[in-house]
């Protein structure tokens, strides 16, 4: 690139090279003439606001000749490209070498942008300028203008402080569109290079954000990662932690809300659950202090998982219950408390998940079909995960293969299409699961071991028990019992761990039947067997009791007529 420059000096075809260097793509002829129209942007453009049609092409012509720039586009003879190693290396010489006018250029390129795109766009592709103009507008300090002229009402079509997802069309560039990615890649321009939680300080005159604006972004920003990258994705938490200091310094309950629910989500899927509880608890004080229907229905979803993966099933239904009165009471179809997923919905799954448990399965499919119905009708496609993973969860304990396997293939094509890391790694396992539950443990054992491989990458151990009961089923119907064994140790070992007691008595259930198949002593397997049947009582769990209590049974009928409790398979069912 050197070689180059010195080549062509200071000349004409350098300010083209730069210019281009401003874009991360084709640069279409009219986003040049907006940098090319007069005045003049410093020493980059002088030379080239009046040329001539003809001399501007002999100076694109040298650079084709060059092979710096691409050939003619002849569906787009006006636009101009190149490697993007040579806009990388111009474009940062413009921005180091020549900063005010790399922001001048940027500030023209965002005026150009917001008014290419219609008002409103209903599509990704007309949506993209308007992501360009945030870009433009950050890289030329306009924080603020960006912010609240373009990202937040015709973007995300949302107010900065409103506290939820409302109806309609609230969030609607990753609720609808689902362009998460794009939108975390926008707000990156806020940021410091590279450092998430560290907002860019400086700005032009009037521009710089406030304290506000700084918690909407760090907020947005924590809600993104963690539908794409996880629950656990430790950049979330670098948000977040710099937002509660904002809300502190505000003062401001609704803000302070939101940083909390996003620090327990956090904590449920990385941690220990009695610090993810004490958060939750604190939420559920806040929202009464609040007197706020909509909040306390967010904080009653809070406790009720918690408490539900800490395997207190009747608690975690009382304030599931109370939820959903609250829900009712509103004769609204969502409360607007979603943060990442909506709380109308996350808190009928979480009635559902009861219901199952007193052995209610009717009622339970009936409330995670209103649940579905509800993500869809808000074309809330996160909320939508959250729904159908439930659904396949409930399925599971009830053995309906085909219901699971449909639930997981809706749930893969859902999080595929929206980048959703978290659950397309559980889909994953969810459809191995039915897939080797159904007899074709080849090709099922290799998507659950995937699964829980993308599932570990995420940073989340939330569920990762369960996930391991879930693969330790397979290798045993594949004979592979051992390994079975091994995968039930560890689901133990990380149930402990992170007190995710929810899972315990069907991992002991698992483990009785695993030592039955490979003829271990007929004490472990009572021991095994009896552990299940005292935790579910203790949880309180009907379904689970009855469970373990008819395996348990199931082997002692077989003991009886086998000889000595050897030979024989044990069903899982």
């Amino acid at each position: 690139m050197e070689s180059y420059q010195t080549w062509f000096g200071e000349g004409h075809e350098l300010s083209v090279l730069r210019m281009l260097g401003l874009f991360d793509r084709p640069a279409d002829e009219k986003a040049l003439g907006a940098l090319l129209k007069p005045p003049a942007i410093g020493d980059l453009t002088v030379s080239l606001t009046d040329l001539s049609q003809i001399e501007w092409r002999t100076i694109v012509a040298r650079l084709r000749r060059a092979r710096l720039i691409s050939g003619e586009d002849l569906h787009n003879p006006g636009q101009l490209d190149t490697h993007p190693l040579v806009r990388e290396y111009f474009g940062e010489q413009l921005r180091s070498q020549q900063n005010e006018a790399w922001k001048e250029c940027n500030k023209r390129l965002y005026h150009y942008y917001r008014t290419l795109a219609p008002e409103l766009p209903n599509n990704f592709r007309d949506m993209e300028p308007l992501f360009s103009a945030v870009i433009c507008g950050c890289n030329a300090g306009l924080f603020r203008e960006a912010l609240h002229e373009v990202y937040m009402p015709r973007i995300q079509r949302r107010d900065p402080i409103e506290q939820g997802a409302a109806e309609g069309n609230a969030n609607f560039a990753a609720n609808v569109l689902g362009a998460r990615g794009a939108l975390l890649s926008v707000l990156a321009c806020f940021f410091e290079p590279g450092r998430w939680g560290s907002l860019v300080e400086a700005g032009v005159e009037g521009q710089i954000l406030n304290a506000e604006d700084q918690f909407f972004i760090l907020t947005e920003a924590g809600h993104l990662i963690t539908a794409i990258r996880g629950m656990g994705a430790p950049e979330a938490g670098l948000c977040y932690e710099r937002a509660e200091s904002l809300a502190r310094s505000l003062k401001c309950s609704p803000f302070f809300y939101r940083v909390l629910l996003g620090q327990w989500r956090q904590s449920l899927s990385t941690g220990k659950l009695s610090a993810a509880l004490q958060i939750a608890k604190r939420l559920y004080a806040l929202a009464q202090a609040q007197n706020d229907s909509t909040l306390l229905i967010g904080a009653s979803a809070a406790l009720a998982s918690t408490l539900y993966f800490l395997g207190d099933f009747e608690a975690s239904g009382q304030y599931a219950i109370r939820g959903v009165q609250l829900l009712r009471s509103l004769g609204a179809r969502s409360p607007g408390v979603g943060i990442v997923d909506n709380a109308a919905v996350s808190i009928l799954c979480h009635k559902a998940l009861f219901d199952a448990h007193i052995g209610d399965i009717t009622s339970s499919r009936a409330t995670l079909a209103e649940a579905i119905s509800l993500a869809q009708e808000l074309k809330d496609m996160y909320s939508l995960a959250v729904a159908l993973t439930f659904a396949a969860s409930l399925e599971i304990a009830v053995r309906n293969l085909a219901e699971v396997e449909r639930y997981s293939l809706d749930l893969v094509e859902l999080s595929t299409r929206h980048h959703f890391a978290h659950f397309l790694a559980i889909g994953s396992i969810l459809r191995g699961w039915a897939r080797s539950a159904s007899g074709d443990t080849a090709e099922g054992i290799p998507w659950i071991e995937q699964g829980i491989r993308d599932f570990r990458a995420t940073g989340s151990v939330l569920g990762l028990p369960h996930h391991l009961s879930l693969q330790a089923e397979a290798l045993h119907l594949a004979g592979r019992t051992p390994e079975a064994l091994e995968a039930i140790n560890e689901g133990e070992t990380l149930a402990e761990r992170f007190e995710q007691r929810y899972s315990l008595s069907s991992l002991h259930r698992h483990r009785g039947v695993f030592l039955v198949a490979i003829g271990a002593d007929e004490t472990q397997i009572e021991v095994s067997f009896g552990e299940a049947i005292r935790i579910a009582k203790e949880q309180k769990s009907i379904s689970l009791e009855k469970r373990a209590e008819a395996t348990y049974a199931e082997y002692r009928r077989q003991k009886a007529s086998g000889s000595g409790g050897r030979g024989f398979r044990l069903s899982l069912w």
